[in-house]
């Protein structure tokens, strides 16, 4: 049989993105998403299903990867729930008191997209912000675990961007709808396995901002920790595998600064974390 393989996902991505199609690329039994985006890349994919090795020759432009890679289940998460506050010097760059528990609220996965694809400013949002995370995917069904035992249940990290529209989130009065725009949850460029990673507690995380550093911190400075979170939230929610956890960003986010760094048409963002790589997406106004 021929090493690599490719065939068509059963499902078209989410509304919104209407003649879009995604295929798997499978090499050595490890899966690689990715999306047609462009009229070239679609009849390519119709054409010749095996031919996804060529789309590395391909422009960006016209060969995404996908939002999840690798060792993901399913193509998509069935929840992604994220933690506010969580770092220390971003409650203290707030003037908030830190949390006595973690703070969790949710983003839904029509957020997702993946390395180099565009971050969408939506028309009603004139205050879109970035937030460096590290992203934990859940590799096994948990309920109630231990935090001694919830590492085990980590199939592995990712580069994750919280991206967020501040003036959504702030009148709202919860974080939903701010927090859940399309576009508003780039992760990559890769998922790294748990095993590859011994301690998500000593990893530096950084946010780049055309060019400069705007978030330099560790996940040393979180809050709660990795176990803390998984076994937190399986107290109350039976975590599946492929969800994805966002576990708070540091200080340095643009509407926090004087004056604010708000992004903006033209821009692009890069989220680097030690280990896992750097996940890179320009910034666009909707059209």
């Amino acid at each position: 049989m021929d090493p690599v393989e490719h065939r068509r996902s059963r499902r078209d991505r989410a509304a919104g993105r209407a003649g879009r199609r995604t295929g798997r690329h499978v090499r050595g039994g490890r899966a690689t998403l990715v999306r047609a985006t462009s009229r070239q890349f679609r009849s390519r994919l119709r054409a010749s299903p095996r031919r996804g090795h060529e789309r590395r020759r391909l422009r960006v432009r016209d060969w995404f990867r996908s939002a999840i890679v690798s060792a993901l289940p399913i193509d998509r998460p069935g929840k992604i729930v994220c933690v506010g506050l969580n770092y220390r010097d971003h409650a203290e760059e707030q003037g908030t008191e830190l949390p006595s528990a973690p703070l969790l609220f949710a983003k839904w996965p029509n957020a997702l997209i993946g390395p180099g694809e565009p971050i969408v400013i939506p028309r009603l949002s004139k205050q879109v912000d970035y937030e460096a995370e590290l992203g934990v995917v859940i590799g096994e069904r948990v309920r109630g675990v231990s935090e001694e035992n919830a590492l085990d249940s980590v199939r592995g990290y990712i580069c994750l961007n919280d991206v967020s529209a501040r003036d959504l989130q702030f009148s709202d009065g919860q974080w939903t709808r701010g927090k859940s725009a399309d576009t508003f949850c780039p992760v990559g460029p890769q998922l790294v396995p748990a095993a590859e990673v011994p301690d998500p507690q000593a990893l530096g995380i950084r946010c780049v901002l055309n060019g400069e550093v705007m978030q330099d911190s560790t996940t040393a400075n979180m809050i709660f920790t990795v176990a803390a979170i998984i076994a937190y939230a399986s107290a109350t929610m039976t975590l599946e595998p492929g969800d994805l956890i966002a576990t708070g960003t540091p200080a340095g986010v643009g509407v926090f600064r004087d004056p604010p760094v708000l992004l903006k048409d033209g821009d692009e963002v890069t989220i680097e974390i030690d280990r896992l790589g750097s996940l890179a997406n320009p910034v666009q106004e909707e059209r």
